[in-house]
């Protein structure tokens, strides 16, 4: 899986400018009614960023925010490419060190949140549909989890039923 690829397929799930005041990812605080109302585009949200003019981003710009903080910064390489797409795509929508927790949960190893040897080795180890279905699960328990299910489920629903396609392509 290259970052091309994922990209793409991310932006298929993260749509124009949003300004929901319900979302608390459109606060910059984080919270709904915490901060400022500045909204989210093409998935950059105002809560991870803050000071950015959320607005006016152009897609070229919100690629390299994924490429720099996000692929970058996950760690995950050396995994096989359909988990590390469907890993990519849970980090940025639920945040890295949730999305990292829950593979280690399914993967049996200390969850601190970050993809270091011993989590690399674990997830090897195991059968990649395994991995795979487990993860989708530990999302979709999160997701239903959040005090907002009732008002983003399906679309999250829409995301990983998406997501479980390419999973099978890529596999």
């Amino acid at each position: 899986m290259n970052f091309e690829k994922a990209f793409n397929r991310l932006i298929g799930h993260e749509a124009g400018y949003s300004n929901d005041k319900r979302d608390p990812g459109n606060w910059t605080g984080g919270k709904v009614g915490v901060g400022v109302l500045k909204g989210t585009k093409f998935g950059i949200a105002a809560n991870t960023y803050p000071n950015l003019d959320i607005k006016n981003l152009t897609i070229e710009q919100a690629k390299a925010i994924y490429k720099k903080d996000w692929w970058d910064k996950l760690g995950a390489d050396s995994l096989h490419p359909s988990i590390v797409f469907q890993l990519w795509d849970f980090a940025v929508n639920a945040g890295k060190p949730r999305a990292i927790k829950e593979l280690q949960q399914v993967a049996g190893v200390p969850a601190d949140g970050l993809i270091g040897p011993k989590t690399i080795a674990a997830v090897k180890a195991m059968d990649v549909n395994d991995v795979l279905l487990k993860l989708t699960a530990e999302r979709l328990k999160f997701y239903t989890s959040l005090s907002t299910w009732s008002t983003y489920g399906k679309g999250w629903t829409n995301r990983v039923a998406e997501n479980l396609i390419y999973a099978a392509e890529d596999n």
